[in-house]
Parts: structure tokens; sequence; C-alpha cells
């Protein structure tokens, strides 16, 4: 292995030698960790959007349209299949190569696939190559957010200021409110300016595509940053695992079981909240009716709160630690789990509660974990350890999530779906009294041999 002092001598005596790797302005760390994410989770949850309001009937044979959004949403399952696959592709060189290239390639990832899927030909066109084509570009874009995550959180954590880590790691988590309000937003607008014909037949096309936009701002902000001070540091002491996966699995192997359950339950009640409340919101049969535009303008307002209460959750995670915020957090939501069936029952102020309560918690549980799951593993294998727990719990908490929910409230009635939560998070409690608090450890424990004088 060779030591940095031989591949870079020493300059000349009274020549201060480059100790210190290159930083990056605050700003632009903050800036590149949001902008990146909420374009990734732009071009996520178009699909989520679709998957219930357009892909079902365009996608998949006429007849039970219960089955075709079933079938729908095994799709929009597919990705979450990806995404621990991309956790693997995309860790292992974020952890070999670096930080940065490999967040310009998760974006570039992402970026095609979703603009694939606005150009796809429907069931009507191609038959059944439809939905396999669509399930393929779904793949892509699992894969793309399963190496986008664990880098962006790097990206602030790794940057941050002492004792501000919790709230720097609230900057890539506030892409998800961010890019869920675009997406439905994108959609409320698209159906007020245009018939349902015309936006079954090419409107609902119009999201993926804008995607291009996005994705260029977001390669142009994140080509322009250094590597992170804490990988710089294992590149110049050459401390990198030769393969980061293998190492997770061997002597990281708590951590990542603790964190993937850790994060379970948030995935479970975002995609309850979101996808699953709008298709069950919008059912005319088996759910509560309401016209699709009225009800994505009840999630706009229940994703405000989200945002409001992700940077705030940093903050107290920053302040009181991240385990005492998280278990408190999760028990609220069993609480909240307890409270579905009624709130959902009790007509429309029952229906905006459930979305500004459930979305609220979300944001505090949500927010802290880009600080959680980094500061459980070394820096050598951070991005894949990362990673691959926050993609696993998205494989156990969030793949089949609406499905089950869509199938527990047609079979059982809405109170099991709460029932459904509340188990999830009970799962999550458990994980969290078992982890060790993180708030004060350092994220540098690279042992560094670059030398100030020859």
């Amino acid at each position: 292995m060779t030591d940095v002092a031989e591949q870079h001598p020493a300059p000349e005596r009274g020549t201060p030698a480059p100790v210190d790797p290159p930083t990056n302005p605050r700003r632009k760390v903050l800036t590149a960790s949001l902008v990146g994410t909420s374009v990734e989770f732009y071009d996520f949850y178009i699909y989520a959007t679709a998957a219930v309001l357009v892909f079902p009937a365009l996608f998949f044979p006429e007849g039970d349209m219960m089955a075709a959004r079933l079938q729908s949403l095994a799709t929009f399952a597919i990705a979450f299949v990806a995404r621990p696959i991309g956790s693997w592709v995309f860790g292992h060189f974020g952890d070999r190569v670096g930080r940065k290239a490999t967040l310009v390639a998760s974006l570039l990832t992402m970026g095609i696939a979703t603009v694939g899927i606005g150009v796809l030909p429907t069931y009507a066109q191609v038959g059944v190559l439809a939905p396999l084509l669509l399930a393929l570009c779904r793949f892509g874009q699992g894969l793309g957010l399963g190496g986008e995550w664990g880098g962006a959180a790097l990206l602030a954590t790794e940057n941050a200021p002492a004792g501000k880590r919790g709230f720097y790691g609230t900057f890539p988590q506030l892409g998800a409110p961010i890019g869920f309000f675009l997406a439905n937003g994108v959609f409320l607008i698209l159906s007020q300016a245009m018939s349902e014909e015309t936006f079954l037949a090419w409107g609902w096309r119009v999201p993926f595509l804008l995607s291009t936009i996005l994705i260029v701002v977001g390669l142009w902000v994140r080509l322009s940053l250094h590597e992170t001070p804490a990988f710089a540091k294992v590149l110049a002491a050459g401390e990198q695992v030769r393969t980061p996966i293998v190492e997770v699995f061997r002597r990281n192997w708590a951590a990542l079981i603790l964190g993937t359950l850790v994060m379970v339950a948030t995935y479970v009640l975002f995609y309850l909240m979101t996808v699953f409340s709008l298709g069950f919101g919008t059912d005319p049969e088996t759910g509560l009716g309401y016209d699709r535009s009225q009800f994505l303008v009840f999630l706009l307002v229940g994703v405000v709160f989200f945002g409001i209460f992700t940077p705030v959750s940093g903050l107290l995670s920053d302040r009181f630690g991240r385990k005492p915020v998280l278990v408190a957090v999760t028990a609220a939501i069993i609480v909240f789990g307890f409270a579905m069936g009624p709130l959902l029952g009790s007509g429309t102020v029952g229906v905006l509660a459930f979305l500004v309560i459930g979305l609220s918690l979300m944001g505090l549980t949500f927010g802290p974990m880009a600080a959680v799951l980094p500061e459980l593993f070394p820096t050598n294998v951070r991005y894949t350890g990362a990673s691959a727990a926050y993609n696993l719990a998205g494989l156990l908490g969030a793949s089949f999530a609406p499905y089950i929910a869509t199938w527990l409230a047609g079979t059982f009635g809405i109170a099991w779906v709460g029932g459904y939560l509340v188990l999830v998070s009970v799962i999550t409690l458990v994980a969290l009294l078992l982890t060790r608090e993180t708030r004060d450890d350092s994220l540098d424990d690279t042992p560094v041999r670059v030398t100030a004088r020859g």
C-alpha cells in the first residue's frame, strides 16, 4: 500500500504542505444534497402517482379495475427490489472511488429510466410488452435511487460542522417532501388544464419528460463539488475496502440489521400516507370517492407539514439525541395507527387531519435518518452500509405496503390498515431501544498518514 507522503513528496522548507483536503462551501453542500434528492424523489413519486391514477388503465388489460390497480402497484414494488442492488453497486463505487462521481452516476441512471417511462407505448399499442417495459424502467428508477440516498446523506453529514450533523442531514431528506410536492403539483395542474381524455392520451407523459430539466440542474450543481473531507482522508490513507458489501456483512451485520429495522416504520407510514391514501381516497367503490384533483390538494397540504417537521426533527436530534427523538416519534406513530380508521371515517375534516398528522409524523421520523444510518458505519464502508440499511428497509417496509394496505382495506376494512402500521412500528420501536446513541460519534474515524514536513 503506497503512502500518500511517498506519492506527494514534501515541499521545500518554508513552503506549507497541503495537509487538509479541499472543503466544500456549506451553501453548495446543502444545495447539492437538496437539489439532487429532490430530483430523484420527484422522479420516484411521479411513478407512484401514475401507478394509481394512470397505469391501471393504460398498461394492463381491460377488465377488473381493482385487479389492474393491484398489478400496477406490483410494478411499483419492483423499484424496492432494485434499490438494495443499487445500494450495493453504487455503494461499492462510493466507498472505492468517491461520493461525488457516484452521485452523478446515480442521478443519470434515475433520469434515463424516468424519461424512458414518458415515451413508452401503452398496452393498446404493443400488448403485454407494455407492462414489461414499464417494469424494466421502474427497475432502473429503483437502481438509481438505491445509490442516490446514501451518497446525498454522506455529502451533507460528512461536510457538517460539529453539533449540526442532524440538521445538515435533513437537507437531503427535504428532497422527499419537495419532490412529492412537485410531482403531485404537476399532476394537479395537468388534470385541471386538460380533459380526462387528453390527460390519458398524452398529458400523463409530461411529468416524466419534465424530469430532463431537473436532471440537468442537479448534474450542474453536483459536478462542481469536491470530495467529502472524511472520504478524502480515506483515499489519502489508502484505507478503501476491496469489497465494501462483504465487509458490511462480515463486521457490521448488527448495525445493518438494526438500521434496517429502525427505518421500516418510516417507509410504511409514508407509503400509506401517499400512495395508498390516494388510491383509497379516490376510489368510488371501495374507498372514499373523492375527486382526484380534490384529494391531490389534500395531499399537498399534508406534504407541507412533512416539509416543515423534517428540519425540526434534525434540530431536535442534535439537541436531545437521535434515539430519544425517534423513540418518542415511533410511539406517536403507534397511537396514530389506532386512530387511522376513525379519522378516515369522519368526513373531510377527519381526512385532512389524517393527512396532516400522519405526514407531520413522517417528517419527524424521516428527518434524523440521514444522520442516524451513516453514524452506524465506519467511513470506509459508510456509503454501502447506510445505503443497504436504507434500501433493505424500503424492500421490507415500502415495496408492498400500498398493495398490502389496499388488500386489507378491501377485504377487512380500513382499521386493519392501521393495525398493519402499529405492527411495523412496534418492530421499529424495539430496534430503536436496542440501538446505541450516535449523536456524539465522529464520522472521521480513518487514520491519516499525511505528513506536513518531509
